[in-house]
């Protein structure tokens, strides 16, 4: 009789010998046994799901008979609820991990005959490319591990149309899926929710294409708010609501209107088929409140409203919801040292102002406050007549003069050669911001509001007493402040300039005026010549060095023109 090769090596010397005295009865019991064994091993392989009855439960585990020699062990944590329902004689699926262990025993799993189960319903609802339900169980690299009935990987770029930031928020949620992917080698499983949302997005977004005529009310969520607009969904298509488009006001930013999540019924303004793009329009959804504008803000009429924008050129005051208007700073008050619109009004506040001009077709309005008041202007020269003496405030230095204010709004303007009688570089020289100096009115500009004044002109003029000061031939001792190509300049006296021509520098034959001085020079030099027109004197350090008498002074021929300042 063949005995099977795995029952011999079970068997010891004793039972190996009994076996050789068998009985032909006896034999025969044996083959039969050894037939079904050898049957059991037939139906039996390892790596697949068996079908078994529980025998018995206790102390955590749990007895399967699987119609095998020996039965196996499940852990009784490996069954829905840890076997709560779980009774003896019950038929349970189990996967037959091994068909005999060390100790000869049938080695069983329930856990991975319920995955195998479930893999094998996932396959069957892939191929079929039906909806699964899933809930995000935790955050994974690059996506979100998601619980099928086994561990899925939800990728970020497939959980929603467009990325989403915060993943942790997701933890919890349950989601309708369809897996895209599967490797049963790996175990991997990949999903995306994405594709079904573009699915309803698509179908939504047929109904919405429907509605997209130009002038169409339609409703939508803000998605999104920028600098310039807020996106719009419309269902399967985003709009463009521009914020010149808000509303007949003033909008400074679009989230002074809008939030994330907003419902809003717009109107469609354009529609390009082509590049699917949308434009929006909330405000033409009201009446436009510069239809009538000219009725009711002529032109002259007086109004009140609120400053709503401040600007370096003005301020906008807002008229009535929808309605601005500007006043510039020029128009804010008579005075012309409003150095910015801020320092006179502020953001709310109510003002009086006058409208001047009014643009319908553009929708401008330029308004003016100084018009309130009485303008200065107007009896001007009344107030100062010209030759007037009259005292105020230098407001502001100049290269080319001083500016003195009279009064709040009225400003002169003094020359810098009306500031002395001397020469001067620059006003600064004498004067400083916010002296008070008196002056005399010289001319009035009504029309351009400008007063010229002088200050010299309050006194005497010295070159009434130059010719008899200084008769030609007076001697003169002073200080050379300029040379130029044609000679050059002395100060000398009580702050007079004399001109000392090239040709009279030295009684040496020279060409170049720095060969015989140069700038701080103390130099003695005769007059040679007074012009008392043109306010000149000419100098010479020749009549001087030869010591020439009036006689030959008058033979020297300077020609004054030649003396002209670069």
């Amino acid at each position: 009789m063949k005995i099977p090769k795995e029952l011999l090596e079970k068997m010891n010397e004793d039972d190996k010998a009994e076996l050789e005295e068998l009985t032909p009865n006896e034999e025969a019991g044996y083959q039969e046994m050894e037939n079904y064994f050898n049957e059991s091993l037939g139906r039996f392989k390892a790596s697949q799901i068996i079908m078994g009855k529980v025998i018995a439960i206790s102390k955590g585990l749990v007895t399967v008979d699987v119609g095998f020699k020996s039965e196996g062990l499940v852990s009784l944590s490996e069954f829905p609820e840890n076997g709560k329902d779980l009774q003896v004689d019950d038929e349970v699926e189990v996967f037959l991990e091994k068909v005999e262990d060390n100790d000869g025993n049938v080695v069983l799993s329930k856990e991975k005959a319920n995955k195998i189960k479930i893999w094998d319903d996932l396959v069957k609802t892939y191929e079929a490319d039906e909806i699964i339900q899933g809930t995000v169980i935790a955050k994974a690299k690059g996506g979100l591990t998601v619980d099928i009935g086994l561990k899925a990987f939800l990728p970020g770029s497939q959980i929603d149309l467009r990325p989403i930031r915060n993943l942790e928020k997701l933890i919890g949620e349950k989601f309708d899926m369809k897996i895209i992917k599967m490797n049963k080698k790996r175990g991997n499983i990949v999903l995306s929710r994405r594709i079904l949302l573009e699915e309803q997005r698509k179908q939504i977004r047929t109904g919405t294409l429907e509605k997209m005529g130009e002038g169409n009310l339609i409703e939508g969520i803000v998605k999104n708010i920028t600098e310039y607009g807020v996106f719009i969904d419309l269902g399967g298509i985003d709009g463009l609501l521009h914020i010149t488009d808000m509303s007949w006001g003033r909008v400074n930013h679009p989230s002074e209107m809008f939030s994330i999540g907003d419902k809003v019924t717009v109107m469609v303004l354009k529609y390009d088929k082509d590049k699917e793009r949308v434009s929006l329009g909330l405000k033409q959804t009201s009446p436009d409140p510069w239809v009538d504008v000219d009725s009711k803000f002529p032109v002259e009429t007086k109004i009140k409203g609120k400053v709503v924008s401040i600007t370096d050129y003005g301020v906008f005051v807002e008229l009535e919801k929808g309605i601005e208007g500007l006043v510039h700073i020029s128009e804010m008050s008579w005075s012309r040292h409003v150095k910015h619109p801020s320092k006179m009004v502020s953001i709310g506040d109510e003002v009086e102002a006058l409208v001047l001009t009014l643009d319908k077709e553009k929708k401008r309005i330029s308004l003016g406050m100084k018009q309130i008041e009485p303008n200065p202007w107007d009896r001007i020269e009344d107030k100062y007549p010209i030759g007037t003496e009259v005292e105020g405030t230098v407001r502001n230095l100049t290269d080319f003069g001083a500016f003195v204010e009279l009064e709040d709004g009225v400003d002169g303007l003094i020359h810098i050669s009306d500031l002395s009688w001397k020469k001067i570089k620059h006003p600064s020289e004498i004067l400083k911001k916010k002296d008070k100096i008196a002056s005399a009115v010289l001319s009035i500009d009504k029309e351009n509001c400008r007063i010229s004044l002088g200050v010299k002109q309050l006194l005497p003029d010295p070159w009434d007493e130059i010719a008899g000061k200084y008769p030609i031939g007076t001697e003169v001792s002073g200080k050379i402040i300029k040379v130029t190509s044609f000679g050059a300049f002395a100060e000398f006296g009580d702050g007079l300039e004399g001109l000392i021509h090239v040709s009279q520098l030295s009684s040496k034959n020279i060409t170049d005026p720095e060969e015989a001085v140069k700038v701080d020079d103390d130099i003695k030099a005769k007059v040679i010549k007074v012009d008392i027109n043109n306010k000149k004197i000419a100098l010479s350090i020749k009549a001087h060095e030869e010591n020439l008498d009036l006689s030959q002074i008058e033979k020297e021929q300077v020609d004054m023109e030649v003396f002209k300042e670069e």
